[in-house]
């Protein structure tokens, strides 16, 4: 299959004072179209770094980063912003909606900057809506849904303009043990039945099972948590 996202040789250094410090260290990383991956490591080991690099949120410091075959390494900030927009969607731990507005338009937000009819968006989001099984909670504001639900929202806003990947920062991290699964099988429908590529951190062994690899990172170092040990 082919691979949607490359690191080759990727380093990440940020400066504190005079020191340098390397999040991310030579780092290489090959991920197939329609996979469903799992990053997992302690905090400080560098997996928001990564997931900002995969979001285009952030470019490398050194080595070669490509992503639905556009070096990102290579772009303005200018230009990152468009790729973001026309091939990432996010799912993050809190939600991020906006309080005020119903679920209806928070999932709607995206498509506000595109050249899409009216009608065009609310088919569409009555669709992601569906796939999400709140169409009928169209109406509600987010204080006016658990906290599972509200992820739900935010999967339907993340999926509304067809994304190339979806990027999870642990995204069921706020949730009970019912309501994670819940959003996890989601996930997973939206990979085996949408053939959407998902990259997820978490810290939960739990959700990390529901991906199809399950990845490790530690002190900037990648290592392959279905890979057989080394004799």
């Amino acid at each position: 299959m082919a691979s949607i996202l490359s690191f080759k040789d990727v380093s990440k250094r940020y400066h504190r004072g005079r020191e340098e410090v390397a999040v991310l260290d030579h780092f290489s990383l090959e991920i197939a179209e329609k996979e469903f991956v799992a990053i997992m490591g302690p905090s400080g080991s560098g997996k928001t770094t990564l997931l900002n690099l995969i979001g285009g949120l952030d470019r490398p410091s050194t080595g070669q980063l490509t992503v639905a075959g556009e070096r990102l390494d290579k772009m303005s900030g200018a230009e990152l912003a468009h790729w973001r927009a026309r091939h990432v969607g996010f799912v993050f731990q809190l939600y991020n909606l906006m309080p005020t507005i119903s679920a209806e338009t928070n999932v709607e937000l995206p498509l506000l900057l595109t050249p899409l009819s009216r009608q065009e968006r609310m088919r569409r989001v009555a669709a992601a809506l569906e796939l999400v099984g709140l169409l009928d909670r169209k109406k509600h504001k987010p204080g006016e849904l658990s906290g599972g639900q509200q992820q739900r929202v935010a999967i339907a806003r993340a999926i509304i303009a067809d994304p190339t990947i979806l990027v999870c920062d642990e995204p069921t991290g706020d949730l009970d043990r019912h309501s994670a699964e819940e959003i996890l099988a989601l996930l997973r429908i939206l990979n085996q039945d949408h053939d959407k590529t998902i990259v997820m951190v978490t810290h939960d062994p739990k959700a990390a099972e529901f991906a199809s690899r399950q990845l490790h990172i530690d002190k900037g170092q990648l290592f392959d948590a279905s890979a057989p040990a080394a004799a």
